[in-house]
């Protein structure tokens, strides 16, 4: 249930009806839009009715909320949200560019990669510290040595990090580190993990499960964002169909989809998506094309040489090229975007 505010409506009246509902046991989310005031309701629908909001000074009507994620949700919220990641918006003016490798490998080579992808335009460098991997047997990540790495990129650079965390006992040491978490596929519906960073003021990168719905991906939204942390950044990465010639099949309907069902900034993974790098860049065009906050794609000088997932990531020299192509794509989108909104 939301409560619509009237225009014009005052801080005291504002506040007043939300003390009403907080009083009355209920969880209140206030959205301060740029055309209309919005106090979300958490709880029974029925009985928020039974208090007579609608018929307070400057409340102009109350509205259901049919969809089961309410704070993830744009009747929750009408403008998009944005997620500040040191000096970059993400969900902003410019696309974010998210670069790096699966693994981390080595300190210097990791802020040889880190200044290459920052000179092409990146804004954040990823790269893996613990690796969840489908055999027991492979490469797991340096562990807090590739943190350390990662912070030391960071220091050389200026760039914002983004890595994997994969249980909830690591979160306060992962996050001393970076400034993204990242959920992975694998975790998307570890309930004790999502609650675990909703508990931390980082900013949360949320990868859809490979065989999950969209319905699902945002519950999981709505699990980190009911612990207090607004911060949370989707990200397609594929999902898991009949086709063999692809990792994944990268399901950009979900962008547009995510887009009228959430406020929430909603980039994309082509890597993972379709597991190949000559279908990379691509796809990343596409996803910008398709409206998306930006992309984040794995980067290595000899992909042939990387620790894990070689075969899916990029050269410095074609991440340098696909930067470009993004940032023009995402220009040309947002013109796009400009004119509808005027029709």
């Amino acid at each position: 249930m939301i409560v619509v505010m009237k225009e014009g409506s005052t801080r005291a009246e504002i506040e007043h009806v939300m003390q009403v509902l907080k009083q009355k046991g209920f969880g209140v989310h206030l959205s301060e839009g740029t055309e209309q005031t919005i106090v979300g309701v958490i709880g029974p629908k029925d009985r928020v009715r039974e208090l007579g909001i609608e018929n307070m000074s400057g409340v102009e009507k109350l509205v259901p909320v049919s969809n089961p994620f309410k704070l993830a949700s744009r009747a929750f919220h009408p403008d998009n949200t944005t997620v500040q990641v040191l000096d970059h918006v993400v969900g902003g003016e410019t696309p974010t560019i998210i670069a790096g490798p699966c693994s981390v490998e080595s300190r210097d080579g990791l802020i040889d990669i880190a200044r290459a992808v920052k000179a092409s335009g990146a804004q954040l460098l990823r790269g893996g510290a613990f690796k969840p991997r489908s055999s027991p047997y492979s490469f797991q990540g340096l562990g807090e040595e590739g943190l350390k790495y990662l912070a030391a990129a960071r220091e050389a650079t200026g760039l914002g990090i983004v890595s994997e965390i994969m249980e909830p006992g690591l979160v306060d040491l992962v996050a001393s580190y970076v400034d993204v978490l990242q959920i992975g596929a694998r975790n998307m519906q570890n309930f004790a993990l999502l609650k675990a960073v909703g508990r931390t003021n980082k900013a949360v990168l949320l990868k859809r499960g490979f065989s999950n719905t969209i319905e699902e991906w945002l519950m999981s939204a709505e699990y980190i964002m009911a612990e207090g942390n607004p911060n949370v950044i989707l990200c397609e990465r594929g999902i898991r169909t009949f086709e063999t010639y692809t990792r994944n099949t990268l399901d950009l309907n979900a962008v547009p989809v995510v887009q009228h069902l959430s406020h929430l900034p909603v980039m994309v993974d082509p890597s993972h998506g379709v597991g190949h790098a000559r279908y990379v860049s691509t796809m990343a065009r596409a996803s910008i094309a398709a409206g998306a906050a930006g992309v984040i794609v794995e980067v290595h000088p000899k992909p042939e040489e990387a620790w894990s997932d070689g075969s899916q990531t990029l050269t410095l020299e074609a991440f340098d090229q696909m930067a470009r192509q993004v940032r023009q794509l995402h220009e040309l989108t947002q013109s796009f975007q400009r004119q509808e909104a005027t029709v």
